[in-house]
């Protein structure tokens, strides 16, 4: 049974026999890529214009080697009738010149012509630093030329693809030049990191004992259809293309003959003309080739064209900015004299401050001495009385008429004010040393109950006070001095009432009793406009106030009350809404002892 190639190659050698008496007899000039120098191209070559030779005997094939710019010139000047080379440099002959492909070659191993041609970037194997192309940042890349498809430009496409800009230096390009060997020589002595080689070159290279194996390693090796290592992704293969001004009847018959030729010693052959888009796109992001044009609209180009009119608006843009500086420089003065009037109203009004700031002062200190008057009050009444219980003794004894009944009533009247004065004092001495006063065990609701009351006794028309849940009644008994404090709540029900009086806010202020540990606490929140954290730093400072007509000592003793009673006063900020929250603590009363009992809600 015939098989499909030998079927192919019959038809194939039909189809000569038929073009031979078409076809002149004349000198066919065949162009190929020198990639790796003239010899080695002739040793790579010459069975290609031999096995055509043999397939078209009316013709005469004429090798010629060139690199990629003779190549183009040869073109140009109408020297060649077919070009072989590589994917990226046919493309752009083919917009230079309007070369077009007729056959793709294609490798043993892959008889996909749209992957076979591909890029190996090499390093040393010692170079343990570099496992990545990432890794090249900063190094140097030796390659043959800046326009060698497989010696330079898919290489550039990868990095570019990792954001790596070699046309920018990074990594630094070294080109050597034609043969592709000099890239292995750079390399191996240390001239760059990596080299960038055709795919299978390093192959080639070690099976013929010109670079040892493993001297050499693939960087980022990707998966391959074939025995050669790649870096790069996989392009179209080299083409065999035709002159514009080749003979129509001529390419055919070499078409043919290309097709009806078996794989060479590589493994090489040639197969119809393969889809070169994705080379144009390559091209095309790397803006070079018939793509070059794509850079004219870069930052470099468009400065070079339009630099005059960029130079006259920066121009203009100088004599606004000088304008703008003027009349900046106007405002600035004309601001500068009215800030000096406004410092001296300032100094002023600091002086008219002071002044006042040293009336409170002088206020505060007369206020000491009315609560020092007072005091002497206190203790007047009842040294007063027992010296009139004591000179009512005397004349009663004097006259006779002392009886044992008056005898005894002055004298107890005599020691309940004495006592009166001695707890005044003690009161008084106690504070002071921040001593604890006798105490007795008082619902704190109750307390709180008492402290409305007073508040709304002295001021009728002030704002509702409102207890939330309460806790259970054996958890909210305190052992404290009752007076004190309703001292401490009327006074903050009072600052409560003024802040929202600020605002003329008439909601109720808040009053919640909890449990905190062994203690019971109390806060009071207000819906004033609340204060800054370094007022409320302040707060509790002896003489601090924010009342225009206060004396700032509620707060300090009310801070020292709490505190002598064993517990804590601080001011906290509401977790939400406006106000105030003033939170106290006092240590719990036994359980075991009994409690007056009151109303549990206002």
């Amino acid at each position: 049974m015939m098989t499909f190639p030998s079927l192919r190659h019959s038809f194939c050698a039909v189809l000569l026999s038929l073009f031979a008496g078409l076809a002149a007899a004349g000198e066919v000039r065949l162009g190929v890529l020198a990639w790796l120098g003239s010899e080695e191209a002739e040793v790579q070559w010459a069975p290609l214009a031999q096995a055509l030779q043999q397939r078209l005997p009316g013709q005469s094939i004429v090798l010629r080697h060139y690199d990629l710019a003779g190549m183009a010139a040869a073109l140009r000047a109408g020297e060649l009738e077919f070009a072989v080379t590589n994917p990226g440099h046919y493309v752009t002959l083919e917009a230079e010149t309007g070369l077009t492909r007729i056959a793709t070659q294609v490798g043993e191993t892959s008889q996909n012509p749209a992957h076979a041609v591909g890029s190996a970037v090499v390093v040393l194997d010692r170079r343990l630093d570099l496992q990545r192309l990432e890794d090249l940042r900063g190094g140097n890349l030796a390659a043959v030329a800046a326009d060698a498809f497989g010696g330079y430009q898919l290489a550039w496409a990868e990095l570019q693809r990792l954001g790596l800009a070699p046309e920018e230096g990074n990594p630094q390009p070294h080109f050597t030049g034609f043969p592709m060997s000099r890239v292995v020589d750079a390399v191996l002595a240390g001239e760059a990191d990596a080299g960038v080689l055709r795919a299978c070159l390093l192959e080639r290279l070690e099976q013929s004992g010109a670079v040892a194996p493993g001297r050499l390693r693939v960087l980022a090796q990707r998966p391959a259809d074939g025995p050669c290592r790649v870096t790069t992704r996989l392009y179209p293969g080299w083409a065999f293309a035709a002159a514009p001004a080749t003979d129509p009847a001529l390419s055919r018959q070499v078409l043919l003959a290309l097709l009806s030729m078996p794989p060479d010693a590589g493994g090489l052959s040639w197969t119809v003309p393969a889809d070169y888009h994705p080379v144009h796109e390559l091209l095309r992001q790397l803006r070079i080739g018939p793509y070059a044009f794509l850079r004219e609209t870069g930052w470099d180009s468009l400065w070079q064209r339009y630099w005059p009119w960029v130079a006259g608006l920066l121009m203009f843009l100088l004599a606004w900015g000088v304008y703008t500086l003027r009349v900046e420089h106007l405002v600035q003065r004309r601001t500068r004299e009215l800030s000096s009037a406004l410092a001296e109203r300032h100094r002023l009004e600091a002086q008219v401050h002071a002044g006042q700031q040293q009336m409170d002062h002088l206020s505060r200190l007369s206020i000491l001495g009315e609560l020092a008057g007072t005091l002497a009050h206190e203790l007047n009444q009842p040294l007063a009385t027992m010296g009139n219980y004591a000179r009512s003794l005397l004349r009663r004894q004097q006259s006779g008429t002392l009886a044992p009944e008056a005898l005894t009533q002055a004298a107890e009247e005599i020691a309940n004010e004495s006592e009166r004065a001695a707890g005044i004092l003690a009161g008084i001495r106690a504070m002071s040393r921040k001593r604890s006063r006798v105490r007795e065990v008082w619902d704190l609701a109750e307390l709180v109950q008492a402290a409305d009351r007073l508040l709304h006794g002295m001021a009728p028309r002030g704002p509702a006070i409102v207890l939330g849940e309460l806790p259970a009644a054996a958890e909210r008994q305190v052992e404290v001095d009752p007076l004190q404090i309703q001292q401490v709540l009327l006074n903050l029900f009072k600052n409560a009432w003024d802040a929202q009086q600020s605002l003329g806010c008439t909601t109720p202020i808040e009053v919640s009793l909890s449990l905190v540990g062994e203690r019971c606490g109390v806060a009071v929140r207000d819906h004033g406009p609340g204060l800054t954290p370094e007022l409320r730093a302040r707060l509790f400072e002896p003489f601090f106030t924010t009342k225009p007509d206060g004396l700032g000592l509620g707060l300090s003793i009310c801070k020292t009350i709490i505190e002598a009673h064993g517990g804590e006063l601080q001011a906290w900020v509401p977790p939400s809404g406006p106000g105030l929250i003033f939170h106290f603590t006092l240590p719990r009363a036994p359980l075991a002892v009994p409690a007056p009992t009151g109303s549990e809600s206002l």
